[in-house]
């Protein structure tokens, strides 16, 4: 590449020539002071842009500017810049993070905060997580929930003899008060494997429910997917629903249950949902036989039609005593 040899005159009275630049040199530039006379002027200095190679002669320059401009070139260049010690301390940090393990996760526990609440298991405690990694259903909404099954069913005292659906087990706790109130079978769905061997398991033996029930370690939409093969061609009396609120998408869920080899026309379907969830009136050939609010957490019960006339049926009863 060309370069002009004429000198460049610098706004600060510094003449730079760079007459020796060429292409073929590599090298950075040394800067060779000298003055010149102007007119009535005192010398200005002249830095001439010369090419060379080599690494000493830039190093040199720099020192030599450094000491025209009044700083100390020892300390100016064996100082790194801020932005390479970020970079180091950045390098290193990475460095660290790569060598040092990952802190393990703390052990989980349990305590004995639930209480079976009728049949002949009542009053039996059993195991939950600590913590919030599984939420089971609450006492009041759990005892609403099997007083409205038993009434539908005609036997206020004890479930209709059948089976039983626990989707999203967790602890069991809604399945083995299904076992202790008359049901015959119960299959829990649970993915979590610790929980099934830490908390459901021990439940179902210390409760003595172990031989009458069937565990599923695998999720929900599998379970839903392959229901013939895991659970028999025939439906279930009673289906329980308590997912975790935020993790799933409850029309897609109901619709999966609704169409599924799960559901028959004589199926009680027990769900809890969130506040601001809309629930519809029907699930598949099931009405709605009731939807209460305990707090943020709703209730929503299906069943056959025969049990939503019979529910009718009382109500009027009832208020034709109050009447009379």
């Amino acid at each position: 590449m060309a370069v002009s040899s004429s000198p460049i005159l610098s706004p600060f009275g510094v003449n730079i020539t760079s007459a020796d630049f060429g292409s073929s040199s590599t090298g950075l530039p040394r800067f060779d002071f000298c003055s010149i006379q102007r007119n009535n002027r005192r010398p200005s200095p002249v830095i001439v842009l010369s090419s060379k190679s080599s690494k000493e002669s830039w190093s040199e320059a720099k020192r030599v500017l450094m000491e025209q401009y009044g700083f100390n070139p020892d300390e100016a260049l064996s100082e790194p810049s801020p932005k390479s010690k970020r970079k180091k301390e950045l390098k290193e940090a990475g460095k660290d993070k790569q060598i040092s393990p990952k802190e393990p996760k703390p052990p989980r526990t349990t305590h004995k905060l639930l209480t079976v609440l009728g049949g002949k298991a009542r009053r039996m405690k059993l195991l939950s997580p600590k913590g919030m990694d599984v939420r089971p259903m609450m006492e009041v909404v759990k005892g609403a929930a099997f007083d409205i099954l038993q009434a539908a069913g005609g036997c206020p005292a004890s479930l209709r003899p059948g089976r039983w659906l626990d989707l999203y087990s967790g602890t069991g706790s809604v399945g083995i008060e299904a076992i202790s109130r008359g049901c015959s079978e119960v299959h829990f769905v649970e993915m979590d494997p610790w929980v099934v061997s830490d908390v459901l398991r021990p439940n179902l033996e210390w409760t003595g429910f172990l031989d009458v029930s069937v565990i599923h370690t695998v999720r929900v939409e599998k379970f839903i997917e392959r229901a013939k093969h895991l659970a028999g061609k025939e439906p279930f009396d009673y289906i329980s629903v308590t997912p975790p609120y935020m993790e799933v998408d409850y029309a897609v869920l109901m619709d999966q249950i609704s169409n599924s080899a799960l559901v028959g026309e004589d199926t009680f379907i027990v769900v809890e949902y969130p506040l601001r969830t809309d629930m519809l009136d029907s699930c598949g050939c099931l009405v709605k036989i009731t939807d209460r609010r305990f707090g943020r957490t709703h209730l929503v019960i299906y069943g056959p039609k025969w049990a939503e006339k019979k529910k009718k049926k009382e109500k009027l009863l009832r208020g034709v005593a109050v009447e009379v």
